[in-house]
Parts: structure tokens; C-alpha cells; sequence
């Protein structure tokens, strides 16, 4: 800005004479006014000028820290806030699929007596949640370190006849950390006699326990069966909850 004014006026006196007569004009007077002082009157459109481009450039800068401020609190704009709470899930199910044993494969090597493994939760209903945890296709995942309560309840429906009324009925807890095979958590077990005349057979089998488990780790459930009743909310469930120990 020196320079400009440098430019326009021939020295520092007479630049200084024009400042003083700019100083000395009353409020809202046009530059019209300095006609008579072609000097001043370029001084004061340079200075007019001058003004205008700081005051242009002000205002696109605020301008654009505004469009950010704004952009950054959008949800798209930003992550999304935390959920206040501890991590929490409680899933109910949901009819499964009877003829599923080869796509248990993707859920490791089971053993035996517990190779079904339970593909279906309800994890958005009145009876259900999952909070700041992951549910997908049959598992909860764990995001945030530290030690869990993990339980289920499975409510067997069972319908056999003659010497096979009597079934083993087997309910497991599978542990899988990030890159390894499952490992058995809990296990329960229950071995029924019904009477003959029985239509069916009803046995509800719970276990829980705590474990310390970290980012990544997942957790299912696998039955020996999959004669269950998938009808009540209530009576099958699985779930974990992280307590501050």
C-alpha cells in the first residue's frame, strides 16, 4: 500500500497535506468534493481502493471458515457422536435356516455336539440392542477392550420319538479372536427323558460368564440342535455387557 500511494502523490509532503484534508472532511462526503485537488483525489480513491479489497478479502475468509463450521457440523460432516454408555448387547432370535450346515464353515471347525451355529439374531427390536458394539450375521463383535459378562439362553423345542426322545441337548459360547479359529467359551448341556405321549420336549439351558476381551473379538453362539423355539423373545437370547472391574 506504500507503494501505491507512492505512486500516485509526487512526495511525502504532499501526501501528508492530502491526509489532513482527508481527515478534515465531514462524515458521508463524496470524493466529488476533492475535484479540485486532483492529487487528493487519486490519494483517496487509492485509499478507497485499498479499503475495499481488505474488506472483500475479510469477508470471503470469514465467509468460507463459516461454509466449514457448517460442513463439520452436519452428521456427514463429522463422525458421529459418541453414544454415552457402556457396551452393551442383548439379541433375541430369530427362526433359522434347518438346512445350514455348510455355511457353518465360515464359522471355523465345531465340534460335534455343538456344529450349528445360530445365524440369526434380532438386534433392533423392543426386546433387543446392541450398543457400542457390532452385531452381523450371528455375531457380536467387540469394539472397545475390557472385561465382559457374556451369556445365553437357549429354549429348546424338541420333538423326537421312541429311543430318541431322550436327546442331549447342547449349548455353546464361541470365542474368536481377530485372525484365529473360535475357541469354546461356555459350554451347557442337558439331557432330557419326556414321556412317550409328549408332543414335545421343552428345556431352556442358560450360561454366563465373565471374560477380558479385546478390540476385534467376536463372539456367537452353536447349538447341537437346531429344534428350537424361535418364537419367544423372552425364552432364547445372547448378549454381553462390559462392567468397569
Amino acid at each position: 500500500f506504500p507503494s501505491q500511494l507512492k505512486s500516485q502523490t509526487p512526495g511525502s509532503a504532499e501526501e501528508l497535506r492530502c491526509l489532513q484534508v482527508l481527515n478534515q472532511q465531514p462524515e458521508g462526503s463524496s470524493l466529488e468534493e476533492l475535484s479540485g485537488s486532483q492529487g487528493c483525489l487519486k490519494l483517496a480513491s487509492t485509499i478507497k481502493t485499498y479499503v475495499a479489497t481488505v474488506t472483500e478479502n475479510m469477508i470471503r475468509k470469514s465467509a468460507v471458515k463459516e461454509a466449514w463450521r457448517s460442513y463439520f457440523n452436519t452428521s456427514e460432516g463429522q463422525p458421529p457422536p459418541k453414544i454415552v454408555g457402556k457396551p452393551s448387547a442383548h439379541l433375541t432370535l430369530r427362526p433359522q435356516s434347518l438346512a445350514q450346515d455348510g455355511r457353518s464353515q465360515r464359522f471355523g471347525n465345531l465340534s460335534q455336539s455343538c456344529r450349528h451355529a445360530i445365524t440369526h439374531w434380532g438386534h433392533s427390536s423392543l426386546h433387543s440392542h446392541v450398543q457400542n458394539m457390532t452385531y452381523r450375521a450371528g455375531r457380536l463383535r467387540v469394539e472397545q477392550p475390557g472385561k465382559y459378562y457374556v451369556y445365553s439362553q437357549i429354549y429348546f423345542r424338541y420333538r423326537g420319538a421312541g429311543r430318541d426322545s431322550g436327546p442331549q441337548l447342547v449349548q455353546c459360547i464361541q470365542w474368536q479372536p481377530a485372525h484365529s479359529p473360535p475357541v469354546l467359551l461356555l459350554k451347557g448341556v442337558g439331557t432330557k427323558c419326556w414321556a412317550p405321549e409328549a408332543d414335545y420336549g421343552l428345556h431352556a439351558l442358560y450360561q454366563g460368564g465373565l471374560f477380558e476381551l479385546k478390540a476385534g473379538d467376536e463372539l456367537f453362539v452353536s447349538v447341537s440342535s437346531l429344534a428350537i423355539d424361535s418364537n419367544d423373545a423372552a425364552a432364547s437370547y445372547f448378549g454381553a455387557f462390559r462392567l468397569d472391574l
